[in-house]
């Protein structure tokens, strides 16, 4: 249970909540980034910033952390053992209808979508341990941290060790054109859109898809897009050489003989996984294990694209250049999302509705980041972003409204296929 919030801070304000208000039916004679909303960058040091969260807030308790993941595993077994009666009692003789009906092939079909659903949700539970382990949010003992972790992480083929050197560095440049190493925004250039005033663009020639096609990128854009981050750096920054990933050891990401020697340990730990699944596939044919496993680690690779994409991406928030960026800036660059409701606070352990104090904080636990927020939230007010919106439709906008930002600028917001902004820096940030 959470510690009694008490006072807070005297700077409370009024958080931003995302999408800003823009009339979607606006023709294109009526924008204006004139009367867009500006934006100022925030003033405050991260030790302004720190000294406003109570520091029983940073207290990691193990047991506490053993005991949620061990109501995970609980949870992953039950859903397991409770699978393995779903075909014999949909194809049992003794069934009310016989194996063929429509309807009985419909309930079955629908008992195995309610298993995927909530085993997908619970891996990725074990997912986020395991990325709090990386952070020693889960124990102040660093090897504990990384048994645990090494393990979840394995189990979902994720490279524990690599990632987390990298994802180090992510916290560390987070918002930074040069810096940051996800979701980092393509610009003009790279698209090829010439710098030319909108109305002479003909944007169908950059972004002229077809709802149809739109949604066939974004299931692309879901089932791969992660997995090509770890084995392409796909999506991350581009000015690491070609075939820099997370599974080569000689990467351009890992500077020590100390981190090259973890990249193998997590690489052991992705092959040892394999032969598990070999073993099982050989035991009950690769069907068995495609239904109770297979299906639920996509759903895990769906998931963690999906709120990390729409945490990192959005019209509102900022991307900064050069002088412009510090990291608590680069922390705000950051949406808290009412991510599934209460299943993405309970199985989720609130990776995504308390995002934003996560990145200024990496080593709070998870169950003291409900109470951070609150203390992050009254302090740095309408820097804090926030939304509430659905989710899917969350990532359908965005997906379609976040599509590249200018070559200029030390304070930059994505532009939509027509080339329209949410936001404009204020005029003292730009660059001369």
């Amino acid at each position: 249970m959470l510690q009694s919030l008490g006072p807070l801070p005297a700077q409370a304000h009024r958080s931003l909540v995302v999408p800003l208000a823009m009339d979607r039916t606006l023709t294109a004679a009526m924008y204006s980034e004139d009367h867009l909303p500006e934006f100022t960058p925030m003033p405050w040091t991260y030790q302004d910033i720190r000294a406003a969260m109570p520091s029983h807030l940073f207290q990691r308790d193990t047991a506490r952390s053993l005991l949620f993941l061990a109501r995970d595993l609980l949870m992953a077994a039950l859903a397991w053992k409770v699978a393995t009666f779903i075909d014999p009692y949909f194809l049992s003789p003794a069934s009310p209808a016989t194996p063929t009906s429509f309807g009985v092939e419909l309930l079955r079909w629908c008992a195995w979508a309610t298993y995927w659903w909530f085993q997908g949700l619970i891996f990725t539970g074990l997912w986020v341990i395991g990325h709090e382990c990386g952070h020693r949010a889960f124990s102040p003992d660093a090897k504990l941290c990384d048994a645990v972790g090494f393990v979840l992480h394995s189990f979902v083929w994720f490279p524990y060790f690599s990632a987390k050197i990298i994802h180090h560095r992510h916290h560390m440049g987070n918002g930074s054109m040069e810096k940051s190493e996800l979701w980092v925004p393509k610009t003009r250039s790279e698209l090829g859109i010439p710098n030319k005033p909108r109305h002479e663009i003909d944007w169908d020639d950059y972004f002229g898809d077809t709802p149809i096609y739109s949604l066939l990128l974004i299931i692309r854009h879901q089932l791969f897009a992660f997995p090509a981050y770890i084995m392409f750096n796909m999506s991350g920054q581009k000015r690491y050489p070609k075939w820099s990933n997370h599974l080569n050891p000689n990467s351009i990401f890992f500077m020590t003989k100390e981190q090259r020697h973890l990249v193998m340990v997590s690489n052991l730990g992705l092959l040892l996984m394999g032969q598990i699944i070999r073993l099982a596939i050989k035991q009950w044919g690769w069907i068995s294990v495609l239904k109770y496993y297979g299906i639920p680690w996509l759903a895990v690779t769906h998931w963690i694209t999906m709120f990390t994409f729409i945490q990192h991406t959005d019209p509102v928030l900022p991307h900064y250049r050069d002088k412009a960026w510090n990291f608590q800036r680069g922390a705000a660059c950051t949406v808290d999302r009412d991510f599934l409701g209460w299943q993405g606070r309970f199985f989720l352990h609130n990776v995504a509705h308390d995002h934003v104090v996560h990145h200024f904080f990496p080593k709070i636990p998870f169950y003291n980041a409900p109470e951070a927020t609150r203390y992050l939230k009254a302090f740095i007010g309408d820097h804090y972003v926030y939304s509430d919106d659905p989710v899917f439709k969350t990532l359908w906008d965005t997906f379609n409204n976040c599509q590249f930002v200018e070559d200029e600028g030390s304070v930059l917001f994505y532009r939509d296929k027509q080339g329209r902004a949410r936001r404009r820096a204020a005029l003292s940030t730009r660059s001369p």
